[in-house]
């Protein structure tokens, strides 16, 4: 691994854990294995290094794909949205963190959000496909459904260990019952 990189996945690590003011420029550099003037000869600011660090990050995060032509709802959805759970989950405090530094530094933030922007288009790409084909039925928007789904995965994502009274069933579950919720809320039969 290169220099670039290990600061960047240092950045990233200490943000996750302790914020911007937390992740001082000498404890990104000490995590990473270099000293504090390697980290300025790559990166001109911390502010640089925060932005850069969030972009590369989005930038790694893999997308599982829905199908462009839906023929299994059920089992293409449940897949994806376990896999989009699991992420999710993974990187919480590094969430968590964003969202309660967005006001703070939004421009960092956008970063982040990039990749749920995605996300979130990809799926309401494959709501209305389902709708077009005649597997979904009702009167729906594609894009409240697809908030509607990822709200709910992100909400079990950020909440269940904080609070697990809320989620009484295991999180193996979870997504399996938000899917088939979801699905009969948009008119696709079994």
């Amino acid at each position: 691994m290169d220099v670039r990189e290990a600061l960047l996945k240092a950045t990233i690590k200490l943000f996750g854990e302790v914020g911007s003011r937390g992740a001082t420029t000498r404890r990104i550099a000490q995590e990473a294995g270099v000293n504090e003037v390697t980290l300025f000869r790559h990166f001109a600011s911390k502010e640089i290094l925060l932005s850069e660090a969030l972009r590369w990050f989005a930038e790694q995060v893999t997308i599982k794909q829905l199908p462009d032509r839906p023929t299994n709802p059920a089992a293409e959805l449940t897949e994806w949205a376990r896999d989009h759970h699991r992420h999710l989950y993974k990187i919480r405090a590094l969430i968590r963190t964003s969202m309660g530094e967005y006001e703070e530094h939004p421009e960092q933030c956008a970063h982040a959000m990039k990749g749920a922007v995605v996300i979130a288009n990809q799926l309401t790409d494959y709501l209305t496909q389902l709708k077009t084909l005649g597997l979904a039925s009702g009167d729906w928007d594609a894009h409240a459904a697809s908030a509607m789904l990822m709200g709910t995965i992100f909400g079990d994502a950020m909440g269940r260990d904080t609070m697990p009274e809320r989620y009484p069933y295991p999180m193996r579950d979870a997504v399996g019952k938000y899917v088939q919720l979801f699905l009969n809320a948009i008119g696709v039969k079994p």
